[in-house]
Parts: structure tokens; sequence; C-alpha cells
């Protein structure tokens, strides 16, 4: 089910009335079975992938719960990984490697019968499962107790606003929230249908209407030119933030109307300043998974400085893995990895050559130039993540590095579709301004007055509804 659907516009009322209406001690049921049936909308018997994961890291989480050191808990936070990571493997990465390896004794003519199989990937898996493997691994490290309640642990593996496409949370967090009572709050209502509204703006008005140009141009890139490809690749930048913070909005709203508190995943990320400023503010939820559960145990950066280096590499080259079996997020995720790298390890050169050079201290403390050398950057990634192959991605780089000024060559849709996109950019682009200093547009409007913050409403609803794209097309990360 799609939260930019007209089931999930009936969905949502329905359980939140009945969520009220019941006593406290029974809610943890409705939210379950509305989980499983939100999920069960793409693909019924895929929700015995979670319920396995669920009863697995239950199980696990009580177990360790009963023994006294890490050494005879072990056991049990491995059964949690490989039957995680087993099913992970096997549904998003197994044909991939198995195709990879095929090739691989092909060009040494070793003959291989590999078999391959047509699977399709469980929408979410990859959230999930991590949300679910924060709880082992926790419990394991003696962070948190282990919930002892089933169905409660249930509904937080399968909580529906943010199953399928995050944002990832923690069970010490999100878990007490499920133990709790939570009363009927117009304010609390207000907020998250003013996120709600938000997310919807951004997914319907802006990032489905995006993905006509970029679609376009990413589609058959050879065919089309330097200036275009630009443009769709910035505009992609926007498609994906607007689709993914859009998602995240929608859920944290959806969330917050029940009384449940999710983290924020988003926090104005194309005003950031440097490389680690931009991990900082995309996709928290992920990139703060990663760093407590790989790049920590790692060593973090409490180590010698090359395995400091190659800490951040595998880190973020495991993180393009992570959201899709192609070597165009494997290349994405390596180029933030030497994003990173260059950064730490050009501090002490960058802070000598600032104190020498007035000029080089003017350009480099310039905020606007920071920010548009790291948008820079993270549009150059884009392009491998965005690209159907790593031929393609090549493709537009060509047409980028032989670019030419024709302004007539940005048409290669309609004039009709391209202009209603400036607008709803712009308008876009307009409150994030405004969200660049705040958690999100909560706490933006909070400080206008009420006609200045119905008048934003009422624009954000006509652009919706005037340039929505109703086609109810899929969120970018359910894919990963």
């Amino acid at each position: 089910m799609l939260f930019n659907s007209i089931e999930f516009l009936i969905f949502f009322p329905v359980v939140v009335s009945i969520y009220f209406l019941l006593p406290g001690k029974y809610r943890w049921i409705l939210l379950l079975l509305a989980s499983y049936y939100f999920y069960m909308a793409w693909k019924a018997e895929y929700v015995v992938l979670i319920m396995a994961s669920t009863l697995v890291d239950y199980f696990s989480g009580l177990r360790m719960s009963k023994l006294p050191d890490k050494k005879s808990r072990r056991k049990y936070l491995l059964l949690s990984l490989i039957v995680n990571l087993g099913m992970l493997f096997t549904f998003k990465y197994y044909n991939f490697f198995s195709q990879e390896f095929r090739e691989m004794l092909n060009a040494f003519n070793v003959l291989s019968d590999i078999p391959q199989f047509q699977l399709l990937l469980p929408v979410g898996i990859s959230f999930y499962t991590f949300q679910t493997l924060s709880y082992t691994i926790d419990v394991y490290n003696d962070k948190i107790k282990p919930e002892k309640h089933a169905g409660i642990f249930a509904v937080y593996v399968a909580f529906f606003p943010q199953l399928v496409a995050g944002p990832i949370e923690r069970a010490g967090r999100l878990l007490p929230q499920f133990h709790k009572v939570n009363r009927l709050d117009a304010n609390r209502i207000t907020d998250g249908l003013r996120l709600m509204l938000w997310g919807f703006f951004k997914k319907v008005a802006v990032a489905d209407n995006l993905a006509i140009y970029v679609d376009q141009v990413y589609g058959n890139p050879a065919d089309q030119n330097g200036i275009a490809a630009v443009i769709a690749t910035v505009f992609f930048a926007f498609q994906i933030f607007c689709d993914f913070s859009g998602y995240s909005d929608i859920a944290i709203g959806t969330a917050k109307i029940m009384g449940y508190e999710l983290m924020d995943n988003f926090r104005a990320p194309y005003y950031s300043r440097s490389i680690p400023e931009f991990w900082r503010r995309w996709h928290i939820s992920l990139s703060t998974w990663f760093r407590d559960y790989l790049y920590i145990p790692l060593g973090g950066n409490r180590v010698l400085k090359w395995r400091w280096y190659y800490n951040l590499f595998i880190t973020f080259l495991i993180s393009g893995l992570w959201h899709g079996a192609n070597w165009t997020f494997v290349v994405w995720g390596a180029l933030h990895g030497f994003y990173m790298i260059v950064n730490v390890s050009t501090v002490q050169w960058r802070e000598w050559f600032l104190s020498t050079s007035h000029v080089a201290k003017v350009i480099f403390s310039s905020k606007v130039l920071n920010i548009a050398f790291t948008f820079i950057l993270v549009c150059f990634a884009w392009i491998f993540f965005r690209a159907n192959n790593i031929t393609d991605a090549g493709i537009v780089i060509s047409k980028i590095a032989n670019i030419s000024l024709n302004l007539e060559e940005i048409f290669v849709i309609s004039p009709r579709e391209f202009y209603p996109i400036l607008i709803v950019l712009f308008i876009m682009l307009l409150i994030h301004y405004f969200e660049r200093n705040k958690r999100n547009i909560t706490f933006v409007l909070s400080g206008w007055s009420r006609p200045v913050r119905w008048l934003v409403y009422a624009m954000m609803l006509w652009s919706i509804f005037l340039f929505g794209n109703f086609t109810q097309q899929e969120f970018i990360y359910f894919t990963f």
C-alpha cells in the first residue's frame, strides 16, 4: 500500500479512529494487524519473512538476557545475524553475486552452472532487517533490556508508518513508546497532519514531476545533450530528496498523530558545507546505524591513520551496496568514502593554506561557496546512483564534459511539463530555506503567525491539486 494512494487515505483514518476507541492494552493488536495488512497489500506471502525475523530476534533477545557474558550470548547473536542477513542476501544479492561469479569463471574458460532464482525483492527488507538487527546487537551489548511482550516486539519490527522505508528506529527509543497509552491530542494531530501535507507535497507535486524529466534523460542518455544531462542530474538530486524525505515526513506525521515519535531522517542536507556535514543531515537513521554498528566496531578513528581511512571507505562501500545489487551503488558508496577520506586527510593542509593566503581564507570560508562545492560533489555521485548501469553513468559524464550552452536543448520534455516543475521546485526550495536550521517544517511554521501558516498550507494544497502527479508512483527507496 502506497502512502500516495486512495487506499491509504481510507486505511489510515480508519486505523486511527479504531486506535483511539480501543482500550490502551489492546492497541498493540490493532497496530500489528494493521501493519501486517499494510505490508501484505504488496505481496502477502512475504509477510512470512517479517514474522520469521521477529520470532528469531525475540527468542534471541530473551535467551541472551539469561546468559551472564558475551561469549555465551554470541551464538544467539550469530543466529540473528545469519537469519536476517541470510534472508537479505538471498532475496537481494544472491543473483547479483552469482552472475558476477559466473562471468569471472567464464573469463578463465571455466564453465559453471550456478543457479539463479526468480525472486521478487521484498519491499522494505533492507529497513526492517536493520531495525531488528540493531535490537539483538544492543541486547548483546547490554545497552537495552530484551522486550518480553512478544506482540509489542512484533509491532516494533513491523510498525506500518516506517516499515518499508524507515526511519530505521532503535529499540531503546521506540519500544518503550508502545507501552504507553496515548490520548487524543489536538496539537499533536495538527503537527502530524502538517508533516503529512509537507510530505505529500514533496512527493506528489515535486518528486514525481521531476521524475518525468529525469527518466527521459537517464532512460536514454546517449540521445541527450550536455545541458540536459546537467539539469537532469540536479533535478534528480532534488527528486530523490523530495521522494525520500517526503516519505519520512509522512511516516513521522502518521506516527505522531497516534502519539509515537520517530526520529528525523533529514535536516536540510543540501545546505551542508562539507561531505561529513551532508551525512549528518542525509538519511540520518541509516548513517547513524552504519556509524554505530559497523564503523565504530571496526575501530572508528581510534586506530592508525591508514586503518581509519580503511574504516571510512569500507563503511561507505557497504552503505552503497546496501542500496542495491548493482555496481552503480557500489561506485556511489566508494565515491562518498573517497570524499570523506580526502576531507579528513587534508584538514591540516587546508588550515595551513588558509593561514597563509588571505584570498584563500575569503574563498574557503565562504558559506555559499562551500555549500555549492559540496552540492556539486554530491550531484556527481548521484549520477552513478541514478544511472541504470556503469556504461550509462559514463555516457552522462561524457555528455556533461562536452556541454554546450544551447538553452533550447533543455526541453527534452514539453514546456507544458517543464515549467510546472520549476514552479513547485521553487516553492519547495523556498520552504526548504527556512528549514535549514530547524528540525522540520513543524518547527519552522510554529514561529509564524496563523494567517501566514494557512497561506503556506493553501499554497501546498494548491500546488498538489494543480501540479501533482497522481499516477501513484512508488517511492524510490521501496526498491532498497
